[in-house]
Order: structure tokens, then sequence, then C-alpha cells
């Protein structure tokens, strides 16, 4: 059997408009540090066809074979990379901000927690698939069945949202668990439990860094008003956050949002990367696109990841093996969360996370990841019933 050519396809195309916008939206960083003009277009591109050659490798492999030293290779090391991040020498690691979250190698730099998410996502595939059936069992019997897991989520948290200062890579993983136990088999008793469980985590994260509390208040007072209207006066005098600090971020992308309109500015007519969003190439990448290609555009690039995880959808529910559907529906909603938060972020629906829009940010590590996580589920689509 061949594998999933329309996904593959569909995965080089968004991989070939990301490459586009790093060339146009990079312009202010590439002035400020006296790049060359083509610096972020050059590196993207390079990274885009190793990728682009990867997935296509690794499609070609048997997954009854392979698929299991991917995922474990990917899971064990990138668990111990991201346990020794802390007491390498600073030669071998970049930080920023205080946190460390790049190895440095000659010429880049690799962020272990990209390749970790799927190597977490086929241990939990592989896991829940001997662990957890659709029998019928009480709460304290599932309780006991997860407590491994919520565990090992402790150890995680610990890793990516303390020492990586990244609460948003945490979310995402913390969803995608959640709901691939309830495909495992778990109980909607449970699912409820869980996100409840995951909400209080993510607040007392929250409220145990000042750098989160301001993020959260800057959220919150650019968007009360409009949420409190509905309030009593007297609750939303409670709710109320006076002196919030300016969204600036937020402001700006809404501003390029706005401006873009129906059809954008023109490709490269944007105005918004020029110094006002310094992160437009990569985090606010859906902003600096819609500012340029206007709402068409972004409705053609929403098209596209509607039917790429469609696919995949589709390549998991057609998946005999309970490990290949539990591996493909995981890398489905890594996509799917990791898509939806920074796009949601933009608008202001949500605080910003500082998640890469997979395909589209600037960026080595999200970009090889998601090539590698692609090809995986080429390589499983091979197996599924036609």
């Amino acid at each position: 059997m061949s594998a999933d050519k329309i996904l593959f396809f569909l995965s080089v195309s968004l991989l070939i408009i990301g490459v586009v916008f790093s060339l146009s939206l990079s312009v202010f960083t590439v002035l400020s540090f006296n790049y060359s003009e083509y610096h972020f277009f050059i590196r993207q591109f390079i990274v885009a066809l190793i990728g682009i050659a990867m997935m296509w490798g690794i499609s070609r492999l048997n997954p009854d074979k392979f698929l299991i030293w991917i995922g474990f290779g990917l899971f064990i090391s990138c668990t111990l990379i991201m346990g020794l991040m802390y007491v390498l020498p600073s030669s071998l690691v970049t930080e920023a901000g205080g946190a460390r979250r790049w190895i440095r190698l000659p010429g880049f730099s690799l962020a272990p927690v990209e390749f970790f998410k799927i190597g977490f996502v086929y241990f939990l595939a592989w896991s829940f698939s001997r662990k957890i059936d659709n029998s019928k069992k009480r709460l304290v019997d599932e309780l006991k069945i997860l407590a491994p897991y919520l565990f090992l989520f402790m150890i995680i948290i610990y890793l990516i949202a303390v020492l990586q200062n990244d609460l948003g890579q945490v979310v995402v993983l913390a969803l995608t668990l959640i709901i691939m136990a309830l495909f495992a088999g778990t109980s909607k008793k449970f699912f409820g439990i869980g996100i409840l469980a995951a909400t209080l985590a993510a607040i007392i994260i929250i409220f145990s860094s000042d750098h989160r509390i301001l993020r959260i208040k800057s959220w919150w007072g650019s968007i009360q008003d409009m949420i409190l209207s509905f309030f009593p006066h007297q609750i939303a005098d409670v709710l109320r956050v006076d002196n919030a600090p300016e969204p600036y971020q937020v402001g700006h992308s809404l501003n390029a949002i706005k401006h873009g309109e129906i059809f954008g500015e023109g490709l490269g007519a944007g105005v918004i990367k020029l110094g006002f969003l310094s992160e437009v190439h990569t985090d606010f990448v859906l902003a600096g696109i819609a500012e340029e290609v206007g709402f068409v555009g972004i409705s053609v690039i929403v098209i596209l990841f509607s039917f790429l995880l469609f696919r995949i959808f589709r390549i998991s529910s057609r998946s005999e093996n309970k490990v290949y559907h539990l591996f493909s529906l995981g890398i489905g909603l890594l996509i799917s969360f990791s898509f939806l938060i920074n796009s949601y972020g933009i608008n202001s629906l949500v605080p910003i996370k500082g998640l890469a829009v997979p395909f589209l940010s600037y960026g080595g590590s999200s970009v090889l990841a998601v090539c590698i996580s692609i090809g995986m589920v080429l390589m499983v689509s091979k197996k599924v019933k036609q």
C-alpha cells in the first residue's frame, strides 16, 4: 500500500507558504541585525527541504518495525536532554529570558520540546493501548490506572512549564493527553475530571509566576469591557482589573488583521512588520499574513489546515491497530491545538502562549518536528483500511 499522497502535498503546500512569508515578514529583523536580505528565507527554505525529505523518507518505512523505534527514541532522548539542559555548559545551551529552551549545535539550535511532543504522543498511544480498554470501570479503578500518567505529567510540567517557562506547550500536551485517554476508553466522567484538574493546575502555575500574572492581567484588561457588560454591576466591579498593562503586541496584531481587510495590502506590502510586531515571522505569523493577503488568504490557509487535519483524523479512524489509531489522533490534536491557541491568541480571545504555528512560523525545530510527525502518520497510512 502507498502512503496518503494528499496529506503529503497538503503539508508541502503549507511549508511553501511558510517559506514565502519568512522572506516577506522578516524585513525589520533583517534591518535591525544587519543580516543579508535573504537570511531567514534561505534558512527556512533549507529547513523546509530537509523536512520534506525526512517526511518522505519516514513515510517509506514499515510502521510495524520502525514506528516504535522513532517514537520511543524521541521520547527517551528528548526527556533526558530537557532534564540535563540546566547542568549543561552555556556553550551548548541557548538561554532567553532566564529559560533554557534550545540546544546549540553547529550553525543552528534545536528546541527538544518540539520533538518531545511527538515521542510523548507515541508513548501515550503505546501505553494506553495496553492499559486502557472500553470495558466499564468504576471511577476509582480508572484513577488507579491513570495515576502513573498523572505522575509523569507532573514531571513534564516541571521540565517544560517551570524550567523552560513554557506554559503553552504544557497546555497543548495536557489537552492532547486528556482527549487521547477518552478515545482509548476512559469514561466521560474521568474526561470531565481531567479537564477540571488541568484547569486547576494551569491556575496554580499562572499564579506562581509574576510574569504570567501580568500577562493574564494584560489580556483580561483588553477584553474585560466587552465581557463584563453582560454581568451585574456588583460582579463586574469585583472582576474588573484597573491599570492593567497595555497589551502592546496583541493591539498591533489586531491592527494588522484589520488593515488586511478582504484581500490584504499585498504580498510584501504590510507595515505592521516594520518594528510594531517584533516576532511577526514567528509567534505572530498569522497576523502578518492576514495583513498582506487579507481574509481571503487566511481562509485559504484555514482550508488547507482543515483538509490536512481531516486526512490525519481519517487515517486515525480507519486504523485497526490501536497504537496507530491513538498516535495519529494525538498528532492531529497537537497540530490542531497549536494552530487554534495561536490564532485565538493573536485575536485576543485567549492569552498569548508563544506557540509556533505548525508549518508556517519561522524556526527549524518546529518545522522539522511537524515534518517528522507527518512522516510517521504517512507511515501509518499505509496500513489503514481503504
